[in-house]
């Protein structure tokens, strides 16, 4: 069996912590090219028989004296010996990436738990050689930055995820916030991991953490990143989420191919119905209670059919009390109010939707719905419009300005 009378380490890649030499049967006469960045190891029957830092040394037993123990070997000559060189990059700052399990997190701005989940990079040097090799290597022919990151998963995800809930906890940061405290939460994290590494021979040269975020791989992550989005939209677009479901509501119900309700069903959605709870207006479109077939208060019949005072809202549960934007001020009050507490406006309301309008609209500024009709109508019941035509008029008023008909 032949004699390795050389043994040197040339990378090609700057990816390795450490590598093993793939002979070991050696001689006294062997000599031992370290280069710069590099540190020798020399390991036989479980001990460490020598370290050689950067140089050419020749393998004897004047710097290897625990060559004669091991094997009695005699001065002089070319005396075999088995031992497995390792070789150790020591200046190389290896980066590698890291990212933590999913966490739950009590986030301080909405009140619920949420996943996260972390990610960054940290960068590592051998500083111990011998503690590296003993504690890490064993039997394996080389150790790359991918194999630190496997063996260490656990403990690293175990150390990062509780140093990361305890930040974002103690500082009462949210997920909004987070990503302003990135440094700060860097440095925290830093000495506990420093401390880590050192155990194994390793000095800490970076620790980053780049991004914390929801974490949308899971199902509750992906639901609360789609409300969070639906949310902005909101926000940019000026509407609400029950606007919004509205608006879905009634373009199902107008496009709808077969057994839809229409315009004036829609009409009726958005504005909650004759004095409904839902749909896009229920602060502005839900009539008065008490309110008869034309909107107007009192205990007046509504000569369709001597129906009693109440009208719409009355008996039914559906007569709620809605507030109203006054047409003039545009404050709000009460729908049970007759004029405007701000302003002193007559309330006017629309017979579909409730809104208050100007007492000369023909047309609902809210929905569009026609406001003569029940205008003139309420007119002639409380004698304020013409018998014969319906126009309106101004009590006093002799001649009916549209038809000429005498008023009094």
């Amino acid at each position: 069996m032949a004699f390795i009378d050389m043994v040197e380490w040339k990378p090609q890649t700057n990816d390795i912590f450490a590598w093993r030499f793939p002979e070991d049967n050696l001689s006294t006469a062997t000599q031992l090219v370290v280069r710069e960045s590099q540190e020798a190891v020399l390991f036989s029957k479980g001990q460490i028989l020598g370290k050689f830092g950067p140089g050419k040394h020749t393998l004897n037993t004047e710097n290897l004296p625990l060559l004669r123990n091991l094997f009695g070997i005699p001065f002089g000559g070319k005396n075999p010996f088995t031992s497995e060189v390792w070789f150790v990059n020591k200046v190389s700052s290896l980066t590698s990436e890291w990212k933590t399990s999913s966490m739950r997190f009590m986030d301080p701005d909405y009140g619920q738990m949420i996943p996260i989940l972390a990610k960054g990079n940290y960068g590592l040097k051998v500083k111990d050689a011998e503690k590296f090799l003993v504690k890490l290597v064993g039997t394996l022919n080389s150790f790359t930055a991918q194999d630190l990151t496997e063996h260490f998963n656990g403990p690293l995800i175990s150390k990062t995820n509780s140093s990361i809930l305890q930040f974002m906890t103690a500082n009462g940061v949210g997920i909004n916030m987070i990503a302003g405290y990135l440094d700060n939460l860097s440095n925290f994290m830093r000495e506990p991991l420093a401390q880590f590494w050192d155990e194994y021979g390793f000095e800490l040269v970076g620790f980053y953490i780049t991004s914390v975020d929801l974490d949308t791989s899971t199902p509750d992550g992906k639901k609360i990143s789609d409300a969070l989005s639906d949310r902005s939209a909101q926000n940019i677009a000026g509407y609400t989420w029950q606007q919004k479901q509205s608006f879905g509501a009634v373009n199902n119900a107008v496009n709808h191919s077969n057994g839809g309700i229409g315009l004036f069903g829609a009409a009726m959605m958005m504005g909650g119905g004759y004095g409904g709870n839902g749909g896009l207006g229920q602060q502005v479109m839900t009539p008065p209670q008490g309110a008869n077939a034309f909107g107007r208060m009192g205990g007046q019949p509504n000569n369709f059919g001597g129906a009693p005072a109440g009208g719409m809202g009355a008996g039914n549960g559906m007569g709620n009390v809605r507030e109203v934007f006054c047409s003039r001020c545009s404050k709000k009050f009460p729908s049970t109010s007759r004029f405007c507490p701000f302003c002193g406006d007559p309330y006017n309301p629309c017979p579909v939707c409730g809104a208050d309008n100007d007492s000369t609209a023909k047309r609902c500024s809210t929905c569009g719905a026609s406001l003569a009709t029940a205008n003139n109508i309420a007119g002639m019941v409380q004698n304020t419009a013409c018998p014969r035509c319906g126009t309106a008029y101004t009590p006093g008023t002799k001649f009916c300005q549209n038809c000429g008909n005498r008023l009094s």
